[in-house]
């Protein structure tokens, strides 16, 4: 989530984020948690710094606790940071605390584990690269591992998958760059068939984890068209190699859309969902309503 507050020095108003459970039979088919929908997470939850708001969820569960990891926007520097909460059930969030600063904008905290660690890929976009990072001590601790690529890439989504890791991420407005290798820390080669979806702002930015569902893989996109975060949509993976790529648009999509009132009345870009049941997926999403900045 960094679009949203370019012009924040000179705009008096801009869309504030929340964050929101969804549930469903397959995250393709996701409704909200509650009714009325209200979010489980907002600025007034964070405790250690003034949030104007928070975004980009990431799950993770560990030792049987939910974790949820996301941006917060710190009204005082203007700049996002990574921040954390806890839950028992997955459905009940205690803010943490926030745990990765840096002197430039930080969003799209995705974390995931490797072996015995875990990592963080947050956007980085201002710092012109995508860095990796490592907890010393989850769900703290983060440290700088190093850089991945160098260039504006934001929003970068990593998998494992057929012995190989790969790297989706935007350039631009309307540009996603696929890239692979057998290295999480080096390594890393352009795809061929990269860039996907060039000049098209609907379908290009990552809009949250890469899942396998149903033996195949479903990639998640933010439309931004005709504003900034209108929608998700999602694409299922039909060939993914070192040399070839192929997705189709699911006949579901969009799956997450403005509401048109609420927490979430003007924006919906992304998603991090996990089966906790057969039959039963739990989603966190983010919305964004207008805001006095």
């Amino acid at each position: 989530m960094d679009d949203r507050h370019t012009d924040a020095e000179t705009r008096q108003w801009q869309l504030q984020w929340a964050i929101g459970l969804y549930t469903g039979a397959s995250p393709l088919a996701l409704a909200p948690h509650t009714t009325p929908d209200a979010p489980v997470l907002t600025a007034a939850a964070v405790t250690d710094l003034a949030a104007f708001g928070v975004a980009d969820p990431f799950l993770l569960v560990v030792d049987g606790r939910f974790y949820l990891f996301f941006e917060v926007l710190n009204r005082a520097t203007d700049r996002g940071e990574i921040a954390y909460a806890t839950s028992a059930d997955g459905l009940t969030w205690q803010y943490g605390a926030s745990v990765l600063r840096e002197p430039f904008h930080l969003s799209y905290p995705m974390v995931f584990t490797h072996g015995d660690d875990f990592y963080m890929i947050p956007e980085t976009r201002q710092a012109a690269a995508v860095r990796l990072y490592r907890a010393a001590h989850f769900p703290g601790g983060w440290q700088f591992v190093g850089e991945l690529l160098r260039g504006p890439f934001a929003d970068s989504t990593v998998i494992w998958h057929a012995a190989r890791w790969w790297l989706f991420a935007a350039r631009g407005l309307d540009e996603l760059r696929l890239f692979h290798s057998q290295e999480l820390t080096h390594g890393w080669t352009e795809h061929p068939a990269s860039p996907l979806w060039p000049g098209n702002r609907r379908y290009s930015r990552p809009a949250g984890r890469i899942l396998v569902v149903d033996g195949r893989l479903l990639r998640f996109a933010q439309d931004g068209w005709p504003t900034y975060g209108s929608r998700v949509h999602a694409f299922a993976i039909d060939a993914l190699t070192p040399t070839t790529y192929a997705e189709q648009l699911c006949p579901e999509s969009p799956i997450l859309t403005a509401t048109g009132a609420g927490w979430n009345a003007l924006a919906m870009h992304h998603l991090d969902a996990l089966q906790v049941a057969p039959g039963t997926w739990l989603a966190v999403v983010d919305g964004a309503s207008i805001g006095l900045a």
